[in-house]
């Protein structure tokens, strides 16, 4: 039985390394080899090209423009995420008078969870849709809301000044709900007793989160920003959706500049390789960094 037990692991094994190998590694593979060619994707004729495509790729204002818009979905998406998901996994848990239960949270928090985390069941594509209405500027929602009061809303996602801010805000109104269960599990496994001690001395809210509940958290934090980081270098589905990269290119990301690149007019897959192996390599560079700058000692609790 012991000696019988490599054919079986191989057997197990192998279908699906071969799998991921075929289906995963080697588009990858392809692309790097597709970035240095001309090839427009819709004839066998690829002509190597080296490294001109990335040297294009430093001189085009609209991938430049593209990297901006990502750079700041970089910088603002996991922030407000993970401090609205804290605050609200925090009210949820910990929000509650303290009683003869000890610390609880918040009056109906199974349906604040529920009302949270909904936008999870939603695809991106419906979820763009619906938000597409809201932000509608005749029949909107937004707008229905601000005319009793006077104020006459823009149109929202027409105007090159509003566009790309519309767009992240409903990035993080999608996301939000899943961390909101994601650090509320994890505040769960945090024994009361601690969060009581902290409270009888005279601990505040603000102070028992900053103090206790995120060093204890931190790991859950990281992974979470890990994930919300390489959403950010994405977004491309939600912006194609609502606004496709407009108006005036205000709001483009570099996933819709390489689609756009590769399925439009001019169909240059070998310069949208290049774009994706750049996309590529922010978006391994930017994992490492998040990975090393939150690195931390462990704080454990028995």
């Amino acid at each position: 039985m012991r000696h019988g037990k490599y054919p079986l692991i191989i057997a197990f094994l192998v279908p699906p390394l071969v799998l991921y190998g075929v289906f995963v590694l080697s588009p990858y593979l392809q692309a790097f080899q597709i970035s240095t060619t001309d090839w427009l994707g819709y004839s066998a004729d690829a002509n190597s090209v080296g490294l001109d495509n990335f040297v294009q790729l430093l001189r085009d204002d609209y991938v430049w423009n593209a990297i901006k818009n990502n750079a700041i979905l970089l910088a603002l998406v996991p922030v407000l995420t993970i401090a609205l998901g804290l605050f609200f996994a925090t009210m949820l848990n910990m929000g509650g008078r303290a009683g003869r239960a000890g610390v609880v949270g918040v009056r109906g928090t199974a349906a604040y969870r529920l009302v949270y985390f909904f936008p999870q069941v939603l695809s991106v594509v419906i979820i763009a849709v619906i938000w597409q209405q809201v932000y509608h500027p005749n029949a909107g929602l937004l707008n229905a809301a601000l005319k009793p009061l006077g104020i006459d809303g823009p149109s929202w996602l027409g105007d090159p000044r509003t566009a790309f801010w519309c767009v992240l805000a409903v990035m993080v109104w999608a996301n939000v709900g899943f961390y909101v269960v994601l650090f509320g599990a994890a505040m769960q496994a945090i024994p009361r007793d601690i969060y009581e001690a902290v409270l009888l001395d005279g601990a505040g809210r603000l102070v028992t989160l900053r103090r206790v509940t995120i060093p204890l958290l931190w790991d859950t934090v990281q992974v979470a920003w890990i994930y919300l980081a390489i959403a950010a270098l994405d977004g491309f589905i939600l912006v194609q959706r609502m606004t496709d990269g407009g108006p005036n290119f205000s709001s483009d990301v570099i996933g819709l500049r390489m689609y756009n690149t590769a399925f439009g007019s001019d169909t240059k897959f070998g310069y949208a390789s290049a774009i994706g192996v750049v996309m590529f390599f922010l978006t391994l560079s930017v994992a490492v960094l998040a990975l090393r700058a939150s690195r931390r000692d462990r704080i454990e609790f028995s």
